[in-house]
């Protein structure tokens, strides 16, 4: 049996603005939750679930049916993500490329 995965208070406040964001901006636009889970290829019970703020739905689902809202992302528009993803790139380059664990300390005082 799969052992269920508990995540932090703001990792759950976080799921649940954005679930909010997706109903708010659906509803502006006056489409159901059929129309929009049809354009997103994904089910109702799916889109219901994202809008509830639950963490089952994978990022990529939560990005797209946000995406086709015109909700920004990383307070970024259309335009503006490349530059991000670059800047990322940019940032992780200046790090190692791969990371040990850091040796133990040696108890040596007996």
């Amino acid at each position: 049996m799969r052992k269920a995965h508990t995540y932090s208070p703001q990792t759950e406040e976080a799921v649940r603005v954005m679930g909010l964001e997706i109903a708010r901006a659906r509803r502006a636009r006056r489409w159901t939750q059929e129309e929009l889970a049809e354009r997103a290829g994904i089910s109702d019970s799916t889109l219901r679930s994202i809008e509830r703020g639950s963490t089952t739905a994978t990022v990529g689902m939560v990005f797209e049916v946000a995406t086709l809202l015109g909700i920004e992302l990383f307070g970024a528009g259309r335009e503006e993500l490349p530059a991000l993803v670059a800047q990322g790139r940019d940032r992780l380059a200046l790090l190692p490329a791969r990371v040990r664990a850091r040796p133990t300390q040696v108890q040596d005082d007996f």
